[in-house]
């Protein structure tokens, strides 16, 4: 096992204190939105096995099965299929969607065909992998996720007694779910800008006024209201008041699949993902909005945005999600308690983030050199695979590996 150096990411939207707060350091009084652990091309993890710090990424690609095992190659090729972060929302993120995996390759396809280069702006995909995400809360933390059924959006809408938005109103009414949300979505992305503008700014004062009168929708106002203090007249603001507002309590998560309008606003969380950069963008960001791609990738359909809790099985607490290329679980280990045998035959990066841990181990076949290592809050390692370990101590513990 190998202790992971690891790069804070200082996004713009980024807090400038919970990331240095788990890690114990001090504020540098810059943004730091995400610290990666893994093997991305963009940030990797760097390792010391005796002779320097050398990338993770580099590690893998001199001997692929041994550090990731036969079957995690086999099933997705030589590379960490995934990406483990703790992102601190200090402001909202874009409000976004991800392609499914045939829609990643054609489009990744389409663009290098047409020469399309990968630093363009107007560039939709980055590669040709699809990008599931699930996002497990460490603070009180809210996000946008999956569309309300119309119905009750256009109770939400009608309340704002904002003239602008009835013919809003009348279309999830009157329409069938599926083409009601489109609709909709479509209309608010391609409207003239100065129009849509106005009517964001009298939807947001309205939902700023509802949030202080309370009620069932009160959370929900207050974040839209938010929105369009950080992005006045951004469409994007209407395009959320189609979805869930989400307040996830620590250890609480969401799974993001194909297809989900889904966006952070504010807290800290743990949050792992498929090694892929492939964004669409429904609106809150001054970048690239690509509306008829982005409505092709969209799904439209309403639902439950199915906030996830774990499942404990001797003392792991599992996240269960229908992907295979990542997994996550924790282990809340009490002081006193006997240590735990911790083995897979694919890769693992293990993330404390409350207490202190200690993994136990041999020096194996890979040539890590740590027999045992500590980990605080905000401190990983890298585990191979088929190294057999054992976890002590009080603390938090969160695991990060593959399923092939």
């Amino acid at each position: 096992m190998d202790r992971l150096a690891n790069t804070v990411r200082p996004y713009a939207w980024g807090s400038t204190t919970a990331i240095p707060e788990l890690l114990g350091t001090a504020p540098t009084g810059e943004p730091q939105a995400e610290l990666w652990m893994g093997a991305h091309p963009g940030a990797p993890s760097r390792i010391d096995r005796g002779a320097g710090p050398v990338s993770l990424a580099e590690v893998i690609d001199a001997a692929p099965e041994t550090e990731l095992g036969p079957d995690t190659v086999r099933a997705f090729g030589p590379r960490l299929p995934f990406l483990l972060k703790v992102l601190a929302a200090g402001a909202p993120l874009s409000l976004q969607v991800h392609p499914d995996l045939t829609q990643a390759k054609e489009g990744f396809a389409d663009e290098e065909r047409r020469g399309v280069p990968l630093d363009a702006g107007h560039r939709n995909y980055k590669d040709a992998n699809h990008k599931p995400e699930l996002i497990c809360a460490l603070t009180p933390f809210d996000g946008l996720c999956g569309f309300r059924h119309p119905a009750q959006t256009a109770d939400l809408l009608e309340a704002l007694d904002v003239d602008d938005l009835k013919p809003y109103v009348d279309i999830l009414r009157a329409s069938p779910e599926q083409d009601a949300l489109r609709e909709v979505l479509t209309a608010v992305l391609s409207a003239e800008p100065h129009e849509i503008a106005h009517t964001v700014e009298r939807a947001a004062l309205a939902a700023a006024q509802l949030a202080t009168k309370g009620g069932e929708h009160a959370d929900a106002y207050a974040a839209y209201a938010g929105l369009a203090h950080h992005f006045p007249g951004d469409p994007g603001v209407l395009a959320a008041m189609l979805l869930h507002h989400v307040r996830l309590q620590p250890g609480e998560a969401l799974f993001l699949g194909a297809g989900i309008p889904h966006a952070y606003l504010s807290g800290l969380g743990v949050e792992l993902m498929a090694n892929s950069d492939n964004v669409l963008r429904c609106g809150l960001t001054p970048k690239h909005v690509d509306v008829p791609e982005l409505l092709r990738v969209v799904r439209f359909e309403a639902g439950d945005p199915g906030v996830l809790r774990p499942e404990a099985v001797d003392g792991e607490e599992t996240y269960e999600t229908p992907i295979d290329e990542f997994r996550l679980s924790r282990f809340v280990l009490a002081p006193g308690a006997a240590p735990r045998p911790l083995h897979s035959r694919t890769p693992q990066i293990l993330l404390c983030t409350a207490g202190t841990v200690r993994l136990h181990g041999a020096t194996g076949a890979t040539g890590a050199t740590a027999a045992e290592l500590t980990l605080a809050p905000g401190e990983s390692a890298f585990v191979p695979a088929d190294e057999r370990l054992t976890l002590s101590g009080e603390g938090t513990l969160f695991r990060a590996t593959v399923i092939a």
